[in-house]
């Protein structure tokens, strides 16, 4: 039995699962660690000696083991030659971070193998610019947009720890797995041999690697943090493209790397510039072929986003600090920078002439199937092009998971507010009147819009051709926003 596979089967039977080491370490101490404190991890271990409290000590907590307590949990002679486990002092210390990953969604379970978190209980310790992150919240937001469809070929660009490749491995025929890092690339063929999926890994810039490919689907959570180019640079986050250039270039270089249908899904960073509408200057980033869905999910001011990126450097507490902030603001005066956002993009290779492009902004909560709203918005964009008289023979149904809200002043007998809102996707809400309340109540796809239209207007005593005037806006809106769908 080869080294990998050997880890692989001492993991699973000491029970290393991410249920089961939150159960050993609690919630409280699952969250301690998410602020990258361990006190509560190890507060909860303690009196343990099995198996699986020594793995959560050695590779989450970073605690050096006694070697008799690493000996019945691994085979320490296979993983020291793999450079996983290091002698110590006190026994073996662990050079990675091997940790459960479990995604209910998708189905997705097994580990992931990233470098250590660098400033563990506020040590002094900034990272190696060559670092590879684990899981984290941007990681995890990009395989909540990514939909799990069928598809032959796979991208997984700038594949850090491997995160993302194990998510594509579910739904993709071929996974290939780019990164600039050549060490992140070591460490995500550690997490597929480990996973035992197979994904081959191609080391290079953007597209690259790839240049005579193409794909049914790319995913990337590439280095968007807008920075200045002095100091210490961490690859995982920063290029050496000015401003959000290299967003830009993921975008732009994409199209030619997709088949027709295929579907760009990132999480990154745009700036907003002085004197311009950030949603018509990322809208000009989208190729001609293709249409697109960016969701802001963030706005952060200069100073909020640049002492985020400075404590993620390790540098807060440090000489350099107030010298590297300041000379952050002063690349952001320069490139006339006055917030950044943050979120997501969905791009789907149409063929479309003129890129249709929604740009929104929504801080709000949202549903697991946002990854199918968000293609389903760019397959009802189509619809914003027909002409009224085929919106109105139609047949349209109201999208499955629409509740209806009302509010109102007590005593009084009809409702001041009538909301409709989403359980699924986005969660969006929509307020209704009376006429139009009714008519998407009645779209059940067994009559035409316009059949339902002059019914209710008949019913509220108004003019046929005034209220279908008034409502088709409306109606377009929704057809858009995936709040009614064609029969």
């Amino acid at each position: 039995m080869d080294a990998i596979a050997r880890l692989r089967e001492d993991l699973s039977r000491a029970g290393y699962t991410a249920d089961k080491v939150v159960e050993a370490i609690t919630d409280q101490g699952q969250l301690a660690l998410t602020r990258n404190h361990t006190v509560a991890a190890t507060r909860a271990l303690a009196g343990r000696d099995d198996p699986l409290a020594t793995l959560i000590r050695l590779f989450i907590l970073q605690q050096p083991q006694p070697a008799p307590a690493v000996a019945h949990a691994l085979d320490v002679d296979s993983l020291m030659r793999l450079g996983i486990l290091q002698a110590h002092t006190d026994g073996f210390r662990a050079a990675l971070d091997i940790r459960p990953y479990a995604h209910e969604i998708d189905q997705v379970y097994g580990w992931v193998v990233s470098d250590h978190v660098a400033e563990l209980d506020t040590r002094d310790c900034p990272p190696s610019p060559d670092l590879v992150l684990g899981v984290n919240p941007a990681s995890m937001s990009l395989a909540q947009i990514t939909p799990a469809r069928q598809v032959e070929g796979a991208l997984d660009l700038g594949t850090g720890c491997g995160i993302q490749s194990l998510h594509l491995a579910k739904h993709a025929s071929q996974v290939v797995a780019t990164d600039l890092n050549p060490r992140a690339l070591t460490l995500a063929t550690l997490t597929f041999a480990l996973n035992g999926i197979e994904a081959s890994t191609k080391l290079g810039s953007l597209y690259e690697p790839v240049a005579m490919q193409s794909f049914d689907m790319i995913v990337t959570n590439p280095p968007f943090v807008i920075a200045p180019q002095v100091g210490q640079r961490l690859t995982y986050r920063e290029t050496e493209y000015p401003s959000d250039e290299f967003m830009k270039a993921v975008i732009q270089g994409a199209e030619p790397r997709l088949d027709p249908g295929g579907s760009l899904h990132i999480v990154g960073n745009w700036a907003h510039i002085t004197g311009q509408d950030w949603r018509q200057r990322v809208q000009e980033w989208i190729p001609q072929g293709c249409d697109a869905i960016m969701i802001q999910r963030e706005v952060l001011d200069p100073y909020e986003y640049i002492e985020i990126w400075l404590a993620d450097a390790g540098l807060r507490g440090r000489q350099e600090y107030i010298q590297r902030y300041d000379q952050w603001l002063t690349y952001f005066d320069e490139l006339k920078i006055e917030a950044v956002g943050m979120g997501w993009l969905t791009m789907v290779k149409s063929g479309s002439e003129t890129p249709r492009v929604i740009t929104e902004h929504w801080p709000y909560a949202v549903n697991d199937d946002v990854a199918d709203d968000l293609m389903a918005h760019l397959t009802a964009m189509k619809y914003a092009d027909l002409p009224d008289e085929e919106i109105l023979k139609t047949g349209w149904v109201l999208a499955d998971g629409t509740i209806q809200e009302s509010t109102g002043t007590p005593g009084e007998p009809d409702p001041s507010h009538i909301v409709l809102r989403r359980t699924d996707g986005l969660g969006r809400a929509h307020e209704v009147s009376t006429a139009s309340g009714g008519i998407l109540g009645a779209c059940d796809g067994d009559l035409p819009l316009g059949t339902i239209i002059n019914a209710v207007a008949d019913l509220l005593d108004q003019d046929h051709q005034a209220l279908t005037s008034n409502i088709l806006a409306e109606i377009r809106t929704l057809i858009c926003q995936t709040w009614l769908t064609a029969t």
